[in-house]
């Protein structure tokens, strides 16, 4: 299932009868929302028992290199997890009142666009991690699409017609 159809596409970008505050409100209290950080949340927690579980364990098998890429692989899935995390808890942070949707709207709060890696960095890796790593980005790649949706897209302005931009300033002209 797509974004657009859990939401339409309209209730997510700001327009010109709606600000970005007001976008924000209903996002946080969506059902969008509730799967969103519901998801996040199990995959934090997932991950993180993997790491500390069996990828401990699979990691002490591994050659010198590819512990080392593994290494590289968990902590940037660490980051990923983290920064997903972070913005999902802002939202929810709107939802329960303890942040303003306005204050949400602040710079720092955007995620970042990620560098596409299309394989992880060593062939060896345990196939949970890559499988964890996949997820990750799948995820981030959603959340990244609804940031960019509420917090960074141009309202919508209405298109300035030539023709009638011309009759009014003739008229603007006749009155005087």
């Amino acid at each position: 299932m797509s974004l657009t159809e859990l939401m339409p596409s309209d209730d997510l970008t700001p327009s010109a009868g709606r600000s970005r505050a007001a976008v924000v409100d209903d996002f946080a209290r969506s059902e969008l929302f509730d799967r969103t950080f519901r998801e996040g949340m199990e995959l934090v927690e997932e991950t993180a028992a993997y790491l500390d579980g069996d990828g401990r364990r699979e990691s002490k098998l591994l050659s010198r290199t590819t512990a080392l890429a593994y290494a590289g692989e968990s902590m940037k899935l660490t980051t990923r997890l983290m920064q997903i995390a972070s913005w999902l808890l802002v939202q929810r942070a709107v939802r329960e009142g303890d942040m303003t949707a306005t204050a949400a709207c602040d710079a720092r709060y955007r995620l970042a666009d990620r560098k596409i890696e299309t394989e992880p960095t060593h062939p060896e890796l345990p196939i949970a991690l890559v499988e964890y790593l996949v997820r990750a980005e799948k995820l981030y790649d959603r959340v990244l699409h609804l940031d960019r949706r509420m917090y960074l897209d141009a309202p919508e302005e209405e298109a300035v017609n030539p023709v009638q931009s011309q009759l009014d300033r003739l008229a603007a002209a006749f009155r005087q």
